[in-house]
């Protein structure tokens, strides 16, 4: 990305914060005879871990594709983002842009035994089946959980320790606070942009400059 010190993210725990808002993850691998390739997963966070470490799975033809484990794997979590328009500014000149919150992490894939890949599925399932009225657990019943164990030799599990991070946090800094706020208020408000995820961040990011 291109260096912007004043939308720099590079605070470990914010980033963990990004991915616990943002699970859904876009890893890149460069292979040989292949070039560049992409897949999307969920992630999670091993929460008791030292520093930065993603806990996802791929099915068995990506990790294929990928040669998972052999070489550095690119992980790209995106926050909110959204268009800006000039017209929202508090006045003098402007230009559109795009405000918006990413990391790229980087390491190499650990591979997962099945009773790990195993844990980890069942975690995933948990922690987005927990906001229902009625969670669908991966061992909700013993029927459940039997097919959850012939479907995991379907897909390879992993850890992805972070040896290397940039961020990035463009959300108007720098902006008067009247633009910030009118921003803000134009991301809030019923239209073709309206990006209420975009606005809340926002606030957060710019809290010291709207007092």
């Amino acid at each position: 990305m291109r260096d912007n010190p004043s939308y720099a993210l590079d605070d470990a725990e914010a980033i963990k914060d990004l991915v616990r808002s943002n699970p859904w993850c876009t890893f890149i691998s460069q292979v040989d005879g292949r070039g560049l390739v992409a897949s999307h997963y969920p992630v999670l966070l091993d929460e008791d871990a030292e520093g930065i470490v993603l806990l996802s799975h791929v099915g068995r033809p990506d990790e294929e594709i990928h040669e998972l484990g052999r070489h550095e794997m690119l992980a790209i979590i995106q926050g909110p983002h959204g268009y800006i328009s000039p017209g929202w500014y508090d006045g003098g000149p402007g230009v559109p842009t795009w405000n918006f919150a990413v990391a790229h992490l980087w390491g190499t894939p650990e591979i997962l035994s099945d009773a790990e890949n195993l844990a980890v599925l069942d975690r995933l399932v948990e922690h987005f089946e927990a906001p229902l009225p009625e969670p669908h657990l991966l061992h909700a019943t013993s029927e459940n959980s039997e097919y959850a164990r012939r479907i995991v030799h379907g897909t390879v599990g992993f850890r992805l320790r972070v040896t290397r991070m940039e961020g990035k946090d463009k959300m108007s800094q720098g902006k008067s606070p009247e633009t910030v706020r009118s921003v803000i208020d134009h991301l809030e408000r019923p239209g073709p942009y309206a990006n209420p995820p975009l606005a809340v961040r926002m606030r957060q990011i710019n809290a010291e400059t709207l007092g």
